[in-house]
């Protein structure tokens, strides 16, 4: 088990210093000139030319890749060519808003998506089951951005109109602050990104659950006389919650590089309003960091994905050994 775990950190590692050297070559070796953007296109040659021996572009590519990854590994992001702040404070002070989005998310989506699927797959073709699937088509077939606008118009303006605010529309209290105000400015935005996802959820899990009521096993267990809520939730669904785990763990690594869509609709400033604001005003440093970031969330996920398959999955701790 240690070396299985050994080998996914490896492996882990390995995917974020390809990552690295992609970022370096996209943002540093394009033909686009960074002491440019620093000093403005009315800056002298003089002027650049000190730039770029101020960030050591004067000197070999790999040089440059190797001053890179050094200050990467001691957590130094650079500074931002616009505000002139530390990166890393920009980046971090946007990272607990995009994690309480994400992991509140998370909860809602799981408590919707897996109970439906369940319901979905214990009577096929019921009403119940075709109530489930068209749960899904709708919650698919919909675009973030409009669901965040049907949020805001039913649970913000129409009880506005009548005299009392039911949700804020936008904004956000730390939960160190207050935690009932923080939960109360992120209900809409949860619920926006929890009906798009729980919808995935609901068809996964009911696909999955199908295929593994029709095991031979899942047969014995109901002849042996155990009841169906035992053979549902401790036989079926445990041999079908892997997939569900991978999903998530790669829902979670993405969601956590910026949810761009719901913090634009939301006014949240997190990572993925900070990604849209640096883009738009090339600020390369801080574009690199929430890429670089984003890959860390997505190695992390991937990882603790792979401890619970071998916790779920025997024969993954098997091959291990």
């Amino acid at each position: 088990m240690i070396r299985y775990v050994l080998s996914r950190i490896g492996f882990g590692l390995l995917v974020l210093f390809l990552l690295s050297v992609f970022v370096f070559v996209l943002f540093y070796v394009t033909p686009s000139d960074p002491a440019r953007i620093i000093a403005g296109d009315k800056a002298t040659e003089a002027l650049m030319a000190q730039i770029r021996v101020n960030l050591g572009l004067d000197k070999p590519i790999w040089e440059q890749y190797l001053f890179f990854l050094g200050n990467l590994l001691q957590g130094d992001l650079g500074y931002s060519y616009r505000s002139n702040l530390p990166v890393a404070d920009l980046v971090l002070a946007r990272i607990p808003v995009t994690m309480s989005l994400v992991f509140g998310g998370v909860i809602v989506w799981l408590a919707i998506g897996i109970p439906i699927g369940l319901a979905s797959a214990k009577r096929p073709g019921s009403v119940r089951d075709r109530l489930g699937q068209g749960f899904a088509l709708v919650g698919i077939s919909f675009p973030t951005f409009v669901l965040g606008m049907l949020a805001l118009y039913t649970l913000y303006f129409l009880p506005t109109k009548f005299g009392f605010i039911l949700f804020p529309p936008s904004g956000y209290v730390p939960l160190t602050v207050d935690p009932l105000k923080w939960a109360w400015h992120l209900v809409l935005p949860w619920l926006t990104l929890a009906l798009v996802t729980a919808a995935v959820y609901a068809r996964l899990t009911r696909g999955q659950m199908l295929d593994v009521l029709g095991e031979d096993y899942v047969r014995t267990a109901r002849a042996k006389g155990l009841t169906e809520r035992r053979v549902i939730y401790v036989h079926a669904f445990r041999s079908a919650m892997p997939p569900l785990v991978t999903q998530l763990g790669i829902d979670i690594g993405l969601m956590l590089g910026g949810v761009i869509v719901i913090e634009q609709v939301f006014g949240l400033q997190g990572v993925g309003a900070l990604a849209i604001s640096s883009v738009s005003m090339q600020d390369r440093p801080v574009v690199i960091a929430i890429v670089l970031l984003g890959g860390v969330f997505v190695a992390l996920s991937n990882l603790i994905v792979d401890l619970f398959y071998a916790l779920l999955d025997s024969r993954v701790r098997t091959r291990a050994h």
